[in-house]
């Protein structure tokens, strides 16, 4: 009796025990891992770039008048201190006049109040005067002399902004733009300029660096400009600065180069490339863009422990080159990382890897 019993329950009992260890194992989802690889080195990269001027200036009146004539045009090139217009100032005369007139007045009551506080106070050693007469006379050559210094003073202003009807270049340059003509009533102060004066034997060179490059930038570093307009050829550069911060809504590093212009061959205000030779930034690890993962906290993806247990992890991005995405933080060489990972997969959940494809080769 006994023998049959276990003749029949232990058969049963095995196919029981198997379909639960087949229940449990089935009860795992199986995953794919790939690992990050790195890409390749980023090599003499081009970027657009904006060529300026190294020192430009609007020129503008500071006395108010009639334009009585310029004396340069566009493209014309000037010297430190070379006249540009002569500005007519009928009125500023006219005040000077006055000033002058104001301060010969002044001059005058001035020579008078030094005779009469000496004479009051000799006076005054004999007493045939009153200390306080010799006092008022005391006090009357002060004004009279405080009166002098600001008449002179106010001719001192005039004769200043008298010396500003003639236009004259702050610097050496190239007359970029005139905007006035003979005749045309100017306002000191007015927002409207005359001439516009560039210096472009050096010119300075704009470039925006994403931020994948931008620690590999430094200043003193080689770079070469290209113009359409210059098929082949290639202008030597340097980078002299950098803003030493990412602009925010475009996550890119502003750096300055300045490139030599003494031939006058590069016109300022051109559009460019630059190409970044000595940059050697290493290169970024990249991952297949079906590993990701869009959750509302953020670019996420699957990490496979080594205890098979899932972990969700926040990456950062950089680059998109379609089948293959660069990834700037979040990951290592060594992370396993789930590929084609489910909407429901969650932290803590255990999995089976199963097969790897073959590592994906850097883009």
């Amino acid at each position: 009796m006994a023998l049959a019993f276990v003749v029949g329950f232990l058969p049963r009992w095995r196919a029981r025990q198997a379909l639960a260890a087949e229940t449990r194992e089935l009860a795992v989802p199986t995953v794919t891992v790939v690992s990050p690889v790195q890409g390749k080195p980023v090599v003499g990269v081009s970027l657009p770039a904006e060529v300026r001027p190294y020192v430009e200036a609007p020129i503008y009146a500071r006395a108010s008048g009639f334009v009585k004539g310029w004396l340069v045009d566009i493209g014309d090139r000037v010297e430190s201190g070379q006249l540009l217009a002569e500005i007519d100032t009928p009125e500023l005369d006219q005040e000077l006049a006055r000033a002058r007139a104001e301060q010969a007045q002044a001059e005058a009551g001035l020579a008078l109040a030094k005779t009469t506080a000496t004479r009051w106070s000799q006076l005054l050693k004999t007493a045939s005067v009153s200390e306080q007469e010799t006092a008022e006379k005391q006090a009357d050559l002060a004004l009279k002399t405080a009166t002098v210094e600001a008449a002179r003073a106010n001719v001192r202003r005039l004769e200043e902004l008298k010396s500003f009807a003639s236009v004259t270049a702050p610097f050496a340059g190239i007359i970029t733009a005139r905007r006035t003509d003979v005749g045309q009533l100017i306002t000191a102060g007015s927002a409207r300029e005359l001439f516009r004066l560039a210096q472009t034997r050096t010119l300075r060179v704009y470039v925006r660096v994403p931020q994948t490059l931008s620690r590999a930038v430094e200043s003193g570093q080689r770079a070469e400009l290209t113009l359409t307009e210059f098929p082949g050829r290639k202008f030597e550069a340097k980078i002299v600065r950098t803003a030493g911060a990412m602009e925010p809504d475009s996550r890119t590093l502003l750096i300055e180069l300045e490139v030599d212009n003494a031939r006058g061959e590069i016109l300022a205000g051109s559009y460019a490339q630059v190409r970044l030779t000595d940059t050697g930034a290493e290169a970024a690890l990249t991952l297949p863009s079906n590993a990701l993962l869009f959750r509302a906290e953020g670019m996420q993806v699957g990490l496979v422990s080594s205890n098979d247990k899932v972990e969700l992890r926040r990456v950062t991005l950089g680059r998109d080159f379609g089948q293959v995405v660069e990834v700037l933080e979040g990951v290592g060489p060594t992370d396993r990382v789930i590929l084609n990972p489910s909407d429901s997969l969650t932290a803590g959940a255990t999995v089976r890897i199963g097969a790897s494809p073959k590592t994906l080769a850097a883009k």
